[in-house]
């Protein structure tokens, strides 16, 4: 016998009145412990702050010397120019070479530049010189960073020459940088910090609230209550669901306002696409949830689990291409590794849901295989 439609109304009301309570039990549990609180709001704003300031890939200020045993005109042009880039700091003359060898073993140099004699005669007669230029390749992605940058400033020195003593022949590429002219680590690591803090979060705090229910006992007597398991799962994980949420937004915040990053793309997509991680990352707490016993654990496995891979295969730290085949295939099942496409996407280049339907596709794919197997493993250990 179907019940009258009044009698259900009321029956939907009770349930939702009681979903309502549980969720705010959650939210209540999360606010009265400051650890918690501190790892939960604190943790994106460490995390931004390092990897915007203090762990950033740009190349600025570098010290370096100069051996000028040219003393002559265009030497002293080029160190000039050298010495009113931004990329560079002159520490000092050094008067011979094994000077700079000194130097760089005492570490308190990065690049060495040696003009020869008679530099600027050669150039002006010989219509060629040669400048030594010595960096140390114990950092081989920083050492040829500035071997560039040199060779930069002296192609721009060449071309004032060229333009003074036209060749017959004259070939200037032009370059141009897209969506980061000027080469700012933000736009590479603000989506790779998004990815990291919110699958952090997510796992680890998801999957420790469930196993803390266990371990007290109450799980057992809240599934065998009139409410239902999935409400119990759901009460639990929109509170950091809405958590999420404003660490997003404080991320953003610090992004724009802090470390001058634009926002190219819709920002309610942006959104949009961050909830699908959120989602994806709480169905991995809960699964983890359901293999654990003990809240140390779930927090080891959370955090061990989940950090490494984040960082080492979503992109942000490592090119993944240049990685071995074989890591490539594990980085695809790594979901901060699709986010970091999309955020990028977004934010820095720009495009909409067109240009990120394939990585939201899989993002998706992940979510609903991870939300199956963890609802699936969830009742099978605890009914």
């Amino acid at each position: 016998m179907s019940l009258p439609e009044e009698q259900k109304e009321v029956i939907i009301e009770q349930k939702m009145k009681q979903f309502i309570t549980f969720v705010k039990k959650e939210f209540y549990h999360v606010f009265r412990d400051r650890k918690t609180l501190l790892m939960l709001f604190g943790l994106p704003v460490v995390q931004i702050v390092l990897f915007g300031f203090a762990l950033t890939n740009e190349i600025k200020n570098t010290k370096v010397v100069i051996l000028d045993y040219a003393k002559d005109e265009a030497s002293g042009s080029i160190i000039n120019k050298i010495e009113a880039s931004s990329y560079f700091e002159i520490e000092h003359s050094l008067l011979s070479h094994e000077e700079i060898e000194r130097a760089f073993k005492q570490g308190t140099i990065k690049l060495a530049i040696v003009f020869p004699v008679n530099f600027n005669n050669d150039l002006l007669h010989l219509n060629k010189s040669q400048i030594q230029i010595i960096a140390d390749a114990s950092d081989p992605n920083t050492a040829n960073t500035l071997i560039s940058f040199t060779t930069s400033i002296i192609s721009d020195y060449q071309k004032e020459l060229m333009q003074i003593n036209a060749l017959p022949y004259l070939i200037i590429p032009k370059i141009r940088m897209l969506y980061n002219p000027e080469l700012k680590g933000a736009p590479n690591f603000v989506p790779g910090v998004m990815a990291l803090v919110l699958t952090l979060i997510c796992v680890m705090m998801t999957s420790v609230a469930i196993v803390k229910e266990k371990e007290k006992g109450t799980m057992e007597i809240l599934l065998v209550s009139p409410f239902k398991p999935i409400l119990v799962i759901l009460s639990k994980a929109i509170p950091y669901l809405l958590i999420s949420f404003v660490n997003v937004s404080v991320i953003l915040l610090l992004s724009v306002f802090i470390l001058d990053m634009p926002i190219n793309g819709s920002i309610v997509l942006l959104f949009a696409e961050s909830t699908l991680l959120i989602i994806t990352a709480l169905s991995l707490g809960l699964f983890i949830s359901t293999v654990t016993d003990s809240q140390q654990t779930a927090m080891m496995l959370s955090m061990m689990g989940m950090m490494l891979p984040t960082t080492l295969f979503s992109g942000f730290m490592f090119p993944i291409e240049n990685m071995p085949v074989a890591l490539q295939l594990i980085s695809n099942i790594v979901p901060a590794k699709w986010y970091y496409i999309i955020v990028k996407s977004i934010m820095i280049k720009g495009l909409g849901f067109s240009g990120v339907w394939k990585e939201t596709l899989i993002l998706t794919a992940m979510t609903v295989f991870l939300m199956i197997i963890s609802l699936k493993k969830f009742k099978t250990r605890l009914e």
